[in-house]
């Protein structure tokens, strides 16, 4: 295909390309740089369309190839538009010791909120917690299955009831 064909079976579907360039980038300039793309990839592989088949379909396969293309180089170069001051995280000093005490009294809390629940329910809970399945915990308590499932069952309702309360206060 030569240029002059080439520049007038492009300029006849230039219309049509801006319409369907305009549905996949959803924005006008960037419809236009896509159109302009497509013109250039496809003048350069000119030589590769056969004559006598759908230049519409071939121009507009290569305008989706490209697309695509750059929607997925855009994607993996996102580009952060923050103030380095908010990047000071990574050249802190982690030599710094965390505060451990709001944690502490936390513990303490949920310590007192076992005790009040009693053992029978918060030992089965907590063995649950720490990952224990069912049977392993029958056994260890040398108790029936349902009965577990039951305890463990009435402690998280007890305990959501104690943290509940505590959060009133």
């Amino acid at each position: 295909m030569s240029t002059l064909e080439f520049s007038k079976e492009f300029n006849a579907l230039e219309n049509i390309l801006y319409s369907f360039a305009l549905r996949l980038t959803k924005n006008r300039e960037d419809a236009k740089d896509l159109i302009q793309e497509t013109a250039l990839r496809a003048y350069k592989h000119r030589d590769k369309f056969t004559v006598g088949t759908n230049f519409k379909s071939w121009v507009s396969t290569i305008m989706r190839n490209t697309f695509i293309n750059q929607y997925r180089k855009a994607k993996l170069r996102r580009n952060v538009n923050e103030p380095v001051e908010s990047f000071l995280f990574a050249v802190e000093n982690k030599n710094a010791i965390p505060n451990q005490g709001e944690i502490n009294i936390r513990m303490q809390e949920y310590d007192r909120i076992f005790g009040e629940i009693g053992d029978i329910y918060s030992i089965p809970f907590l063995m649950f917690y720490r990952g224990y399945e069912y049977k392993e915990i029958a056994r260890y308590l040398d108790i029936p299955i349902g009965t577990v499932k039951s305890r463990i069952f009435l402690a998280r309702k007890k305990l959501k009831k104690l943290i509940n309360e505590r959060n009133e206060k």
